[in-house]
């Protein structure tokens, strides 16, 4: 019974269509190419380039006290990969222009009495000013600052000195009792920020080359005049658009392979899960993607028209995914719209299976949304096509 059903959906006529379009792309060996290096190379730029760690900060130095503590607490924050000294300055003004003219990051004004507040058991204030014009770089900043401040106030009861000193804005902290916190990173013990990046980026490449690429092989059918051909042949349209969609959804396949490949060898993400499930979440992506640009394409008459098109449907998608920032970091009106995109669902599974190792039990409703998204998609794209038939 499963061969007849396989007969019937896969009939000579279907499988003619889908040999010739094979052929085709087999001459055009550009397109095979398009289709896997650079995605692959997108991935690379994007797993380096889109990375949330903050390293090297320039740090503005005023250092009135001139003294042995105060080259010791300038070293500490410094020596670390989180600030680099950019220079010194003689006054705060000057700090505070170095400042406005961005030359600066951060700028820590250490007071003329510092050294000798210390030796006397007395709480010592430091100024430190940070450049709110990127307010996660400020965050992450005063976070770095303040960590290292608190490892330097450890270290001076064993020098002798008994003060410490403390930022404004802390909070005043009781030492008649204390809770302390021992953080455990599940899943990333390494907080390795990439993994979260390239996860999702992954679901971003499948959608963005599976719709843009089958937009512009369908408008390229109509351009070259190889579309009305096809009109005249016995084929119905349904089957021209799954004979179109097929040598494509097997070359973004490849390029998913490729693509997940570069996820554990250069990024070395752990492969905890099935990569079944990976790669059956891949292949709805993309039949989702190659769902938009047939419809792309049917609105569209030329490939420029096709591509300016798909400009206007695949950055809201990209936005609303939560690959590049976490969705509960969006307003909160605006979350639920992120269901309705299938690169949301495709991340939730990739990181889901491969860092977490979840399976389908787990994952069923955002495989049922995939699902659901593609028979939409691909009932929409056929109705389009087949009434421009018409």
């Amino acid at each position: 019974m499963l061969r007849k059903l396989l007969d019937t959906l896969f009939n000579h006529r279907l499988r003619a269509l889908i040999g010739k379009e094979f052929d085709q792309i087999r001459r055009d060996r550009r397109l095979a190419i398009s289709l896997i290096l650079p995605p692959t190379l997108q991935l690379l730029l994007f797993g380096f380039a889109l990375n949330a760690t903050v390293t090297n900060l320039r740090l503005g130095i005023v250092d009135d006290s001139h003294t042995p503590e105060s080259r010791e607490l300038i070293a500490t924050l410094t020596e670390s990969k989180s600030f680099r000294a950019a220079g010194y300055y003689f006054s705060v003004n000057q700090l505070g222009d170095a400042l406005s003219r961005n030359e600066l990051d951060a700028g820590m004004v250490i007071p003329y009495d510092y050294a000798r507040d210390l030796q006397r058991a007395r709480p010592v204030t430091l100024q430190f000013l940070l450049n709110a014009m990127n307010s996660n770089t400020a965050a992450i900043g005063q976070a770095y600052a303040e960590g290292m401040i608190h490892s330097y106030n450890q270290g001076l009861p064993d020098s002798g000195i008994l003060a410490q000193f403390s930022m404004i804005g802390t909070p005043e902290v009781s030492h008649r009792g204390r809770v302390l916190l021992h953080p455990a990173y599940l899943y990333n013990p390494g907080l390795r920020d990439s993994w979260f990046v390239v996860t999702g980026v992954f679901g971003i490449l499948l959608m963005l080359n599976g719709s843009l690429i089958s937009a512009v092989a369908m408008v390229k059918e109509r351009e070259t005049g190889t579309l009305e051909q096809l009109l005249m042949s016995p084929a119905s349209a349904t089957e021209i658009v799954i004979a179109k969609m097929t040598p494509l959804f097997s070359l973004l396949c490849l390029m998913a392979l490729f693509a997940m490949a570069t996820l554990r060898v250069v990024f070395q993400v752990p492969f905890s899960g099935s990569l079944v499930l990976v790669m059956a979440g891949a292949a709805l992506c993309l039949l989702a993607g190659i769902g938009i640009g047939t419809c792309i394409a049917t609105f569209s008459k030329t490939g420029k028209q096709a591509q300016l098109t798909a400009f206007f449907v695949n950055p809201p998608l990209t936005s609303l995914s939560g690959a590049l920032t976490p969705v509960e970091a969006m307003p909160h009106w605006l979350q639920p719209f992120t269901l309705l995109d299938p690169i949301r669902h495709f991340g939730t599974i990739s990181r889901a299976v491969l860092i977490k190792g979840s399976g389908l039990a787990t994952l069923w409703p955002n495989f049922l949304a995939l699902l659901a998204f593609t028979l939409a998609l691909m009932a929409l794209s056929v109705w389009r096509f087949r009434n421009q038939l018409s």
